[in-house]
């Protein structure tokens, strides 16, 4: 069986539906996860991510700062 967001019906969710349903799916994840359980690209885009908040540390918004107002229009 293929999983797609479709064949699971996820685009029909309303877009703070998805987000709780990102929050359900992020919670059920176990709290430490082996190496080999984490692709290797992902470790590459946060080395990537962590350079560029360095040469840049203004630049981002807390995520709670960025999801507050999402939230708040439940």
């Amino acid at each position: 069986m293929s999983v797609s967001i479709e064949s699971l019906g996820i685009d029909q969710l309303s877009v703070g539906d998805r987000l709780n349903l990102i929050e359900q799916i992020w919670e059920s994840l176990p709290r430490q996860l082996s190496p080999q359980d984490i692709p290797e690209w992902h470790l590459a885009e946060l080395t990537n991510r962590r350079a560029a908040a360095e040469r840049e540390p203004g630049l981002g918004k807390p995520f709670r700062e960025v999801i507050a107002p999402l939230e708040a229009g439940k």
